[in-house]
């Protein structure tokens, strides 16, 4: 039995092989310049998907890191107003305590509430602080608004909202990320004149006392000295709760870097090339296409009637 190989097969074959060999090269010098195993999700579609899932695994993860640092930013700011707050609370103390000694004139008491009222304002002007944007710190959610301002009969009164504000550091993870004015510059109860309990706000208390000092009210102005202490506390309050959420930043940094580690580490084994490896199989398909070109070229040159002996 007498096979009959024709011209035209031996072309298509040998086409089909320089075909192969030439695709195989392109797509490893492809990887070379890019430096990654995969250049098309349709080259391994399975690969190509869970990249696609840790980019945005990664992406979700850095948006938590860029919560976490203007939280930070905003937490500073707020501390720095408290501790400048706390340091201008013992001077007003100081002052009131000297008001209240007997060596001291009418006249005395009204030059030292006139500076008093200087801290006072200072303290206002604190507590109605802003962010780099605008925003007021303590104002809760209502953040365009001033917290605190006179009312309608010229008492300074808080008027944000008692809101804490959430943010996403984490999968499953929340943080407040502000404490409302009402909270750190308290209120302080005094007895009313029914028997019974009335809250006084933060300033009101303070320029009660700046009143006492110029009508040498020994009275108020002993009144006024521990309230002082008691609107201390809540700014030592809310400057510990500030320090223990910076405390908490710290510490879900670390974790999101290490996660943010992970990821990549597995994103790189995925489609990360290994060069070397790479390397040897593009001099490998230069060397198969050299061949097949070769013989592609012989193929070229034949007719049915080299066959013909």
């Amino acid at each position: 039995m007498v096979m009959k190989v024709s011209t035209s097969m031996f072309f298509d074959r040998a086409s089909a092989q320089l075909g192969n060999v030439q695709g195989s090269l392109a797509k490893t010098q492809e990887q070379l310049s890019t430096a990654k195993q995969i250049t098309k999700p349709s080259d391994e579609p399975d690969k190509a998907s869970l990249v696609t899932r840790l980019e945005s695994e990664i992406a979700r993860q850095k948006s938590y890191q860029g919560n976490l640092k203007a939280m930070e930013i905003r937490l500073k700011a707020q501390e720095t107003a408290f501790n400048n707050t706390s340091d201008v609370m013992y001077r007003m103390k100081e002052l009131a305590t000297q008001a209240a000694n007997d060596t001291y004139s009418d006249a005395d008491r009204k030059t030292i509430a006139l500076e008093m009222t200087e801290l006072r304002n200072q303290m206002l002007s604190l507590a109605n602080s802003q962010d780099s944007n605008g925003n007021y710190l303590f104002a809760g959610s209502r953040v365009s608004q001033m917290p605190f301002g006179p009312d309608a009969k010229g008492v300074i009164v808080y008027k944000g909202d008692q809101t804490r504000m959430v943010v996403g550091v984490g999968d499953n993870r929340r943080m407040n990320q502000n404490i409302p004015g009402s909270d750190a510059f308290g209120n302080v109860v005094r007895d009313d004149s029914k028997g019974g309990r009335v809250g006084i706000g933060f300033f009101q208390s303070l320029g009660d006392l700046i009143d006492a000092v110029k009508g040498s009210n020994r009275v108020a102005i002993q009144r006024g000295i521990s309230e002082i202490d008691t609107l201390q506390q809540s700014l030592s309050d809310a400057t510990a709760q500030v320090g223990t959420d910076l405390n908490v930043i710290d510490s879900q940094n670390n974790v999101l870097d290490e996660i943010n580690l992970r990821l990549k580490t597995t994103m790189s084994d995925v489609q990360d090339l290994d060069f070397t490896e790479a390397i040897t199989k593009m001099n490998k398909d230069q060397l198969a296409l050299e061949a097949a070109q070769s013989s592609f070229a012989k193929i070229s040159k034949l007719s049915l009637f080299n066959y013909i002996g």
